[in-house]
């Protein structure tokens, strides 16, 4: 997994990609590319796309199979069921996309309009946008350089027509990566909401999410806050609690308080959800009344009231 140097200067410093902590690092070539030289762009065309956007959202995880991409989705979901609220998801996990598995539209193609790609529509209000659907087969590898997938993103934030959204939700691989830092990089302008950050209790997980908090830290960008998820395991028949992946070191809730990050909350283990996902349904209505879906309400609530006192002012928004 690539991550960033300790001592990082950051996205933002004169520095970036020119220090010495940053030689050997795996984004140097592309934090060098915005240090002292013309701004790409793509910056400015982005954020003029994006003033139709009134919430941006990236949901970031340190390890892989922690559900970052079940989060992603049921948050979309969460929101999207009211529907004067427009959601939008955009999968950028560009060598493993599986939010078209988990929102049931695998098999679905990108059309292109005379404003843009257009996205796939699961509601009315719900669009989704993923290189699994520029792939031939679900089978199929992408083998990208950073580059190549960088490109991708920027095609991603600039062409697709997302028209007036309410909420864009940016599902991202695991780690720290280039895929984390051209999403950075490219919405800087247009004002990125915060980061929701994906864990599961156990420390080989808490680890790297040390590590992403110090990214976001590093680049500016604010934490929602963390999500304990996997959090024990509640049976169905006598409601009796059982912790699946121990806690050793006090969980996300420890971490958090000796990190001075919000803890949105925990979502507990319920085998109906990994079901929910492989056949494309949502959890939230599969099972509304299970601990987790409880668990899932108040932390998409708890995020909606982070984005509406962060609403920028002044900005010709959605619905103002």
């Amino acid at each position: 997994m690539e991550e960033v140097p300790h001592d990082c200067p950051g996205v933002g410093s004169a520095q970036a990609g020119r220090g010495a902590s940053c030689q050997g690092c795996p984004n140097q070539g592309l934090c060098a590319s915005g240090a002292g030289a013309a701004p790409d762009p793509a910056i400015e065309e982005i954020k003029e796309k994006m003033k139709t956007v009134k919430h941006k959202i990236l949901v970031l995880s340190g390890k892989g199979g922690v559900g970052k991409s079940t989060f992603s989705a049921h948050l979309a979901h969460g929101l999207a069921e009211d529907e004067n609220t427009q959601v939008a998801l955009l999968d950028i996990d560009i060598c493993g996309p599986s939010i078209p598995k988990i929102m049931g539209l695998e098999g679905e193609q990108v059309h292109q309009s005379g404003s843009g790609w257009s996205p796939v529509f699961l509601e009315d209000n719900l669009g989704v946008m993923s290189v699994g659907f520029l792939l031939s087969s679900p089978d199929d590898a992408v083998i990208w350089r950073g580059p190549k997938k960088n490109g991708m993103i920027k095609q991603f934030l600039r062409d697709v027509d997302w028209g007036e959204v309410d909420y864009l939700i940016v599902d991202t691989p695991p780690g720290t990566s280039d895929e984390h830092l051209s999403a950075v990089q490219y919405l800087a302008a247009a004002h990125i909401d915060g980061a929701v950050i994906i864990t599961t209790p156990q420390e080989v997980s808490l680890q790297d999410v040390r590590k992403e908090i110090s990214f976001c830290h590093k680049v500016k960008l604010p934490v929602i806050g963390v999500v304990e998820n996997m959090s024990g395991f509640i049976c169905p028949k006598c409601q009796k609690e059982t912790q699946i992946f121990p806690p050793t070191t006090g969980g996300a809730e420890v971490m958090c308080h000796d990190l001075k990050v919000p803890l949105l909350g925990k979502v507990p283990l319920d085998p109906r959800i990994g079901k929910s996902c492989d056949k494309g349904q949502s959890f939230l209505v599969e099972a509304p009344d299970s601990p987790a879906t409880l668990a899932y309400r108040s932390i998409i609530q708890r995020i909606q009231e982070f984005c509406s006192l962060r609403q920028p002012k002044g900005e010709n928004l959605v619905g103002s």
